[in-house]
């Protein structure tokens, strides 16, 4: 069987970039599709040969993606991918519209709806540009949309990465998903019962985050905490945060981990999709605390792994960092929830199992998304 990868972009070292690493190592002889890549700043391919689309030469794709959303359909719609048997692609917008011949297979790992476009204020109202030139862009993004779901029938099957995201594919997309919580790649992660007297937040600083709620809640009860990561909120961030506040910015892999081993707590104030970060925080023996919607809500175990607050905002967070203060915590079973749930091996035997029921065509469509 020839098997074909595909990712929307590899120009960032985010979640979706880190999974697609792992099913890149999963599939070793496999050949690796997207529609530009730099890899001095995305993830570990090795050896592995990167086919791309017309994009990777066009100047300044690399560096501004994102202005060329309006691209990325026709040039993966572009790629010839018909001597392929099975094409798994891994995307959160536009991988999912690659072409395949009529007796092939497309199974797509959907990290999400392409929430730029469905979600658009949400993710987009920290970019100056867009307040500047939102009818415009609001236009173009109307014919985005029905191309996005015109594409979004294109794969035979979804998978995704939480009740979640199942949802919303089902709301937007009208197709049934598959949900499978996505792995961590555990091994990178260290255990330690021994934690140290600070908070982590591990974190993008963009408006969606919410690290706002963080900061205001930390200045109140002057905590220690540590901020990694950067965005376009990080001056105002740190405009607003106390001397208890620090920003490393960004910070390597193994400071990272180094990091989450040894706090006290991971804090997440996002709504997220789904959220490798609380599932790595457990994997380092780490509790999380965490606001109660979206992803978590398959991750999490309260009181065992964590603590949920219920309104997205610096008072409900501050009452669950006081309640998280007070509880006893058991971080070699935080640590032993992650890796039984949440492993590279646990996920890809559920995904194994499922490409060899796909492909033997011993079970139905229907059947599968019984299971």
């Amino acid at each position: 069987m020839k098997i074909a990868l595909v990712h929307d972009y590899l120009t960032q070292r985010g979640g979706a970039e880190r999974v697609f690493e792992q099913i890149c190592k999963h599939f070793p002889t496999a050949d690796v599709y997207t529609s530009i890549y730099d890899p001095e700043t995305t993830v570990q391919l090795g050896a592995r040969h990167v086919h791309t689309t017309f994009l990777q030469n066009v100047p300044g794709t690399r560096k501004y993606f994102r202005l060329f959303a309006p691209f990325y359909y026709a040039a993966f719609r572009s790629l010839n991918l018909k001597e392929y048997d099975l094409i798994i692609s891994s995307s959160s917008s536009f991988a999912k519209g690659v072409q395949k011949r009529p007796d092939a297979i497309h199974i797509c790992f959907c990290h999400n709806i392409t929430r730029f476009l469905w979600d658009t204020n949400t993710y987009l109202r920290e970019y100056g540009v867009y307040s500047l030139l939102q009818p415009l862009i609001e236009l173009i993004f109307k014919i985005m949309r029905r191309q996005d779901f015109d594409y979004a029938q294109s794969p035979d099957y979804y998978i995704a990465n939480s009740t979640t995201v199942a949802q919303r594919i089902r709301d937007v997309y009208k197709k049934e998903a598959l949900v499978i919580n996505y792995p961590i790649a555990d091994c990178r992660f260290t255990f330690s019962d021994q934690k140290d007297d600070y908070y982590l937040v591990c974190s993008r600083h963009i408006s969606y985050k919410r690290l706002d709620i963080i900061v205001e809640a930390f200045n109140d009860l002057g905590l220690p905490l540590i901020i990694t990561g950067e965005g376009p909120k990080m001056k105002h961030l740190q405009a607003q945060a106390h001397s208890n506040i620090k920003f490393l910015g960004q910070v390597s892999d193994l400071e990272r981990c180094n990091l989450m081993a040894k706090a006290k707590f991971v804090v997440v104030s996002a709504l997220e999709d789904y959220g490798l970060v609380p599932i790595e925080a457990n994997a380092s023996g780490t509790p999380v605390i965490a606001y109660g919607a979206g992803g978590v809500l398959d991750t999490q175990v309260a009181g065992l792994t964590g603590i949920l607050f219920e309104q997205q905002n610096a008072q409900s967070l501050t009452k669950a960092i006081i309640t998280a203060q007070d509880m006893d915590w058991n971080y070699a079973k935080i640590r032993d929830h992650a890796i039984a749930n949440f492993a590279e091996a646990v996920f890809f035997d559920k995904v194994d199992q499922l490409i060899g029921e796909i492909c033997s065509s011993k079970s139905t469509h229907q059947e599968i998304f019984k299971t």
